[in-house]
């Protein structure tokens, strides 16, 4: 069973930067797609970020230029660097593993099978 673990989030002013952690537990194979979700408030949930078996990387629209996804030198841990955050950005932020398959260019939430518990991101005018 592969459980991802977030870290890093907290508050920011406006025009700061965070960086998230994913340690993902239980892997036995090094072949996965890993990527970031988040959910606003009173929102759904939206793909932000992935990365790709062979490190290609996909961002959705409205973070292109401000954050970027990254794995660590053990190949189940998982950054998103985020500068420039506006409140915009606040949400709970998801490190969403889908095992041994390649993403494919895919954000739909369901197409991932393992979900952390998230971390609290607040962007603060």
């Amino acid at each position: 069973q592969v459980q991802p673990a977030e870290s890093g989030g907290g508050s920011v002013q406006t025009g700061g930067s965070l960086r998230l952690s994913c340690a993902a537990s239980g892997y036995t194979y090094a072949g996965h797609c890993m990527a970031w979700f988040r959910q606003a408030t009173g929102k759904e949930v939206e793909g932000v970020a992935q990365i790709d078996i062979d490190g290609d990387t996909t961002y959705a629209d409205f973070v292109k230029g401000r954050f970027t996804i990254s794995k660590g030198n053990a190949k189940n841990i998982l950054y998103l660097q985020m500068n420039s955050l506006t409140p915009e950005d606040t949400a709970m932020y998801y490190c969403v593993v889908r095992a041994s398959q390649r993403c494919f260019y895919r954000f739909e939430a369901d197409y991932y099978e393992y979900w952390g518990q998230g971390t609290q991101v607040t962007v603060t005018s």
